[in-house]
Parts: structure tokens; sequence; C-alpha cells
């Protein structure tokens, strides 16, 4: 069985981000900023997307995490970052899933 370790640093979205550079990916990275209520993902948590789409780590236990990757797609190409809100009383709460009351804010920035 390999070592819990080595599996949790290759989970670990930091280190996912520094090797899909070496790459030559281009990436955007959600990071946790603010939450409140019910967030399932504590504050500093991480979501690394590249330009396909593809994407490691979370920001909410799967709640916001398709709308933070299409968000991203667009940060990636502007190279402008920004602050996503979502929570109950937010247009888009039923939309993606934190119906239960909680709020979050999730920073959302180009790499590299």
């Amino acid at each position: 069985m390999e070592n819990l370790s080595v599996l949790d640093e290759r989970r670990d979205p930091l280190l996912i981000a520094e090797r899909w550079m070496k790459d030559g990916r281009t990436l955007a990275i959600a990071t946790v900023v603010e939450t409140w209520g019910s967030a399932p993902r504590p504050v500093g948590s991480h979501l690394v997307i590249d330009t396909e789409g593809n994407f490691e780590g979370s920001v909410s236990g799967g709640c916001v995490e398709g709308a933070v990757v299409a968000e991203a797609a667009d940060v990636i190409e502007t190279g402008a970052p920004r602050l996503l809100e979502f929570g109950v009383a937010d247009e888009t709460a039923w939309e993606v899933g934190l119906s239960c009351g909680g709020r979050i804010k999730v920073y959302v920035e180009p790499l590299g």
C-alpha cells in the first residue's frame, strides 16, 4: 500500500498547479477567501483550473465548482482576476447548490 502522504501530495492543488505549469499549461487558481454558515470548505481551500477545463482541488465540495471553472476560463483568457460570491441571497443560489444556507467568496486569478 502506498504511503498516504504521497497520495496527499499527488492531490494537493498547489503541487498539481506547479506540475501543470511545468508542462506548459495555462492556469487559473481559485481560492476560498470568505465563508459564512454551512460552506463545506474552509478559507484557503484551492481549485486549480487549466484552459481545457481540467481541474483539481475543491472550493465547495461540488456545490459551485462548475460555476468557478466556467469563470476561470474567462479569467485565463482576459488575465483579469475576479471575486465570485455564491449564497442563498444570490440569484444563483439554487443553480449552484448552496441552498443549505451558506455563503462563499472565491477569488479566481490567473497563474503564470
